[in-house]
């Protein structure tokens, strides 16, 4: 029987719920209806919770107080998603509820429950039914219930996962889109395997086990693969010199889990070493980075590698990181800081994946380019950061994905510096923006009326690949498939991107598109791109068109139509 949750407590439930989401992140984001291969509710719930869990390892909190008031300001800063900000809301109630007490009983942990619905949902623009937001409203009923006559905070917090569950699988009737696709909602079931594992906290039982990431090898044995079992293409190896010695690596470490595996880190007092395959080695170099200097790196192709030991070739490989990153210091460096300047009026913050197309932004005016979006959202930490490094008095931000906009709009109450959110939804969304911008008006309202307006003269089209069979929206989508979205919704699927390709064209012929911009990712050669603006040219004769490399993971292509 529990009749008080300490500070110590309930750091541990935290911390025991954050085991049980990140054990589960993975089925959570097979919840995702859309079969795109960017599903990350399981993901940025685990991650955004992760903050949580850092910060309190590295306190004793004396009250439960406390113990809510670490949880939720860790979990602001590292909201990631929408369905991390919800989470974020979802404690920041909590905290707000006991605030000044030093352990809390049924009925207030009850009424703590409540209160973070009741923030979650003020904060919610356009609160919608069968969401999270539905499970935790009539969760946190049934815990406000059943304490008003129960002192066992067990017995609360277990009624209250009860009546989630009911609710949970009520999602499915009550969201037409979960109803097409038979699954419920990813964020209901996230919040419920945290609350999950914050009961069996109480009851003394195990956290579950997660990956143990330091078993992992440090060298690909490409001997033992087949092609089929390289998950990730590329063996990425760096060392960084820290800029801290005490720096906490968790925070990149669960980064790096997120886009790849086989994660190893090793460190001392003076630098860390990084092992991992991932399809995207500069994005977690570009993390690595942010802990200190960048020293040395490698970064191999498995899938070539495997071809020419297949064919009886030498495999070619790099080695030269092998030694102990212990013995490599570079000298610090004796140039003079840069003066301070006076702020500027305004400042531009955009959020993109590819070097190339964070160079069509800094071309544009944009001052700092956050990694992300389809594929990983940064954190509001991570944008906070960006913000506060950008010398203006007003930082605009630019979203370009909408499960990034509730995490942008955080920033604002982080930061004494004006932030406005232009709620752009594409990267095409954000260029025509900033292509809107009057660097001379005299005020930031002109500015945001002008960018945001914007948005709606541009048309985004999206192809990429189907990350798993689906039935969906009246099309019969089979793995590996490539599917073409246009502003978010599925347009159409093919075995042949080309099919794709000319179906857009026609779309945007009928549209009367005047400006067309392709922007090609990471996947496709300079060649493939010129073969599909030839495409449009030929069904769009009228049109002008541009072709750039992006250089964007998973999409082949991101197509700009105005």
């Amino acid at each position: 029987m529990m009749n008080q949750i300490s500070g110590a407590l309930f750091k541990q439930m935290i911390l025991h719920g954050a085991a049980a989401i990140t054990a589960q992140k993975q089925a959570i984001n097979d919840l995702n209806v859309f079969p795109v291969p960017d599903g990350d509710t399981g993901t940025n719930m685990s991650m955004t919770i992760a903050a949580a869990v850092t910060e309190l390892k590295k306190a004793e909190p004396p009250t439960v107080d406390k113990a809510a008031s670490i949880t939720a300001s860790a979990l602001l800063r590292g909201a990631r998603g929408n369905s991390g900000v919800i989470l974020s809301l979802l404690f920041r109630g909590v905290s707000k509820s006991l605030k000044g007490i030093e352990s809390a009983n049924a009925a207030q942990f009850a009424a703590a429950l409540h209160e973070g619905v009741t923030a979650a949902y003020k904060a919610v623009m356009k609160p919608a039914e069968g969401t999270v937001l539905t499970v935790s409203r009539l969760a946190a009923a049934r815990a406000v219930e059943v304490a008003a006559a129960e002192t066992d905070i067990e017995v609360v917090l277990e009624e209250a996962l009860k009546a989630g569950h009911e609710a949970l699988s009520q999602t499915t009737e009550m969201n037409p889109v979960l109803k097409k696709a038979g699954v419920v909602d990813a964020g209901g079931k996230g919040y419920l395997l945290i609350l999950e594992g914050m009961l069996a906290e109480m009851r003394g039982e195990p956290m579950p086990e997660t990956a143990e990431e330091d078993e992992a090898k440090d060298k690909a044995d490409f001997a033992a693969l087949s092609d089929e079992e390289i998950t990730f293409t590329f063996d990425t190896v760096f060392i960084v010199r820290k800029s801290n010695p005490n720096v906490d690596l968790q925070p990149l470490r669960d980064y790096l889990n997120s886009i790849g595996d086989s994660l190893v880190i090793g460190e001392d007092d003076e630098a860390f070493k990084v092992h991992v395959h991932t399809d995207i080695p500069g994005n977690a170099l570009n993390e690595g980075q942010k802990y200190g200097i960048l020293e040395l790196a490698k970064i191999e192709n498995m899938r070539t590698q495997y071809e020419d030991l297949s064919a009886g070739k030498h495999v070619q490989s790099t080695d030269d990181l092998d030694e102990d990153p212990s013995h490599l210091h570079a000298p610090e460096s004796d140039a003079p800081a840069a003066p301070t300047e006076p702020p500027k009026a305004y400042g531009f913050l955009s959020v993109c994946a590819g070097d190339g197309l964070a160079d069509v932004f800094r071309d544009l005016g944009v001052d700092y380019v956050v990694s992300g979006g389809q594929t990983m959202n940064p954190s509001t930490e991570s944008l906070l950061e960006g913000v506060e490094k950008i010398n203006a008095e007003t930082v605009f931000i630019l979203p370009n994905n909408s499960n990034i906009i509730m995490a942008a709009q955080q920033c604002a109450a982080l930061t004494e510096k004006n932030v406005v959110v232009i709620p752009s939804k594409t990267v095409p969304q954000g260029i025509t923006a900033m292509m809107n911008v009057d660097f001379e008006a005299e005020s930031a309202e002109d500015i945001a009326a002008a960018m945001t307006d914007s948005l709606s003269t541009v048309t985004t089209a999206q192809i990429t690949y189907a990350a798993r069979n689906s039935d969906f929206d009246g099309f019969d989508i089979h793995e590996g498939d490539y599917l073409a979205l246009q502003e978010g919704k599925l347009f159409g699927t093919d075995t042949a991107l080309e099919v794709l390709l000319e179906k857009l064209a026609q779309d945007a012929a009928e549209k009367e598109a005047g400006f067309i911009s392709i922007y090609f990712g990471s996947d496709v050669t300079e060649e493939e791109a010129q073969k599909a603006s030839e495409i449009f040219a030929g069904i769009c004769p009228d049109a002008e068109i541009a072709v750039l490399s992006g250089g964007q993971p998973v999409y082949y292509y991101i197509i700009s139509m105005e």
